[in-house]
């Protein structure tokens, strides 16, 4: 395995051992999706350049927009969770209430 791909490997999974393990605020837990979403960006960014094709950066870009738009979907909910919660911790929601 090239270390190229075990540095996206490594930030990958190590971020998704984030979001599985420390799940305590909902700041934390944005951040863990942003990094795992961050490392497959450069992964897709990379590739076109690592197998010698022709200009297929088109998917990489469409993931990234995807990806802001998630972002800001995130803290719309965070801030809208803690105006109506009072904190950003994940154990004070309870899906089952209105």
């Amino acid at each position: 395995m090239p270390f190229l791909h075990l540095c996206f490997l490594s930030a990958f999974t190590l971020s998704s051992l984030g979001l599985a393990f420390h799940r305590t605020h909902l700041i934390s837990a944005l951040l863990c999706l942003e990094s795992m979403m961050l490392s497959m960006y450069i992964a897709l960014a990379m590739w076109p350049i690592q197998t010698q094709t022709p200009s297929s950066t088109i998917l990489a870009i469409l993931m990234l927009s995807f990806s802001a738009c998630e972002a800001g979907t995130g803290l719309a909910l965070l801030v809208a969770s803690t105006r109506t919660h009072g904190s950003d911790h994940l154990h004070n929601f309870n899906l089952l209430k209105c």
